[in-house]
């Protein structure tokens, strides 16, 4: 009788110790999926407080491309004003496609193309979108990671249980997809 106390408390221990080792793995995965988009939030944040002094450092060469420059304004207030993270990666896109707008009028302005100003903010921005890439990445990777452990036994069992569900990686919007064209 005494030996099946001890057996039936230590799978007891057993059980418990497994079942805290799964919920600590599970928040810890939580975790670093919010880390990680708290990474592209701090990337698209640099970019959209990168972009009012692009801007003003075009508009004294480009005064008449103001279209471009309200494109880019917009895009970027909507990016800064996105509220979840759908939201806030279409707006990046779209602060992305207005830029190439505004880097496509450089070409026309060589005076500009040559502004050491410009070619600084150009080079920054340019880093900045290598940031963005990476950190959205490692956001996938960590989801990834995070949907494994809640697909999976013993994580499958216990998911539910404690209101852990698959989350959702950034998807590359179909226009994205599309091949350059490329003419000369």
């Amino acid at each position: 009788m005494v030996m099946l106390t001890y057996s039936v408390i230590g799978v007891i221990v057993v059980l418990t110790l497994w079942l805290l080792f799964t919920y600590n793995g599970l928040v810890s995965l939580r975790n670093r999926v919010r880390e990680a988009w708290s990474q592209i939030d701090v990337q698209l944040k640099k970019r959209a407080d990168l972009v009012p002094n692009l801007i003003e450092t075009v508009k004294g060469y480009a005064k008449h491309e103001k279209s471009i420059m309200s494109d880019v304004n917009n895009a970027r207030k909507a990016l800064v004003g996105a509220g979840n993270i759908v939201d806030r990666v279409k707006a990046g896109a779209k602060l992305q496609n207005a830029l190439m707008g505004l880097f496509a009028i450089a070409e026309n302005y060589p005076q500009l193309k040559a502004n050491e100003n410009f070619l600084q903010l150009q080079q920054e921005l340019a880093a900045i979108e290598d940031k963005v890439a990476y950190s959205r990445q490692f956001y996938n990777d960590s989801i990834l990671v995070f949907n494994n452990s809640v697909e999976v036994f013993p994580g499958v069992i216990f998911a539910k249980m404690f209101g852990k569900n698959e989350k959702e990686m950034i998807k590359i919007a179909a226009e994205e997809r599309a091949v350059p064209k490329v003419s000369f």
